[in-house]
């Protein structure tokens, strides 16, 4: 009963509908008319300039940590016992919480369940299950936005690089991690296949990092 609640709270946590929220608020649009239509940092990047899309990939990243703390919330508690999981159970217990808030964002019951793509909350949940790998992860994203400006194409680095972390470079014993490493992976680029089209075509847009895109500021 314990473990159904933290999963529909993090569910809750991460259908936070944060690009809409600051579309609607701040510039008065709603981000999933315009662009790709998802309600994510990508198309916030692109639609509504950087200071707009990083605040919205924190706070979807921190979703995805703030989900994954709950299992570490509920032991405190005394609502989890240590001594009844093993170490590869907590494990499992973070990763169902952390797919959770990835769902909530993807489909969110806050914005009629029409949210983005989940990256930014995929790497809150890691940052907060294994943050050495996280870092890595955030340095390739980072490392590729800044070469090619393309964030559908960092994230799908970075999503890559993720089950070559865990199955060649820290070696993560838990079996389960692996499977959901690789499994993203692959979902990943599968999510990203439009994107890939268009970068494969030229036709992806780039962020406009350090440039103001002020055209839906309110005056």
């Amino acid at each position: 009963m314990v473990i159904a609640m933290l999963i529909v709270l993090a569910y809750l946590i991460g259908s936070l509908p944060t690009a809409v929220l600051i579309s609607r608020k701040v510039y008065g649009i709603d981000i999933r008319e315009h662009g790709s239509g998802n309600a994510g940092a990508t198309n916030t990047f692109r639609i509504l300039g950087t200071k707009a899309g990083s605040v919205v990939m924190f706070v979807d990243m921190m979703k995805g940590y703030l989900a994954v703390e709950l299992a570490y919330i509920a032991v405190k508690l005394g609502l989890i016992s240590v001594f009844t999981l093993s170490s590869a159970q907590f494990t499992n217990l973070q990763i169902v919480l952390g797919i959770a808030a990835v769902t909530g964002h993807i489909f969110p019951i806050w914005a009629e369940f029409r949210g983005g793509k989940g990256i930014a909350t995929l790497f809150g949940m890691i940052l907060s299950i294994q943050p050495l790998v996280a870092v890595s992860l955030v340095g390739v994203f980072i490392l590729m936005l800044f070469l090619t400006r393309y964030v559908s194409l960092s994230s799908i680095c970075a999503s890559i690089a993720f089950p070559v972390l865990i199955v060649f470079i820290f070696n993560a014993p838990e079996l389960s991690y692996k499977v959901f490493a690789i499994s993203t992976a692959l979902l990943v680029v599968l999510t990203h296949h439009k994107n890939i089209g268009r970068l494969l075509n030229g036709n992806e847009s780039k962020v406009p990092i350090f440039r103001k895109k002020s055209m839906w500021r309110r005056d």
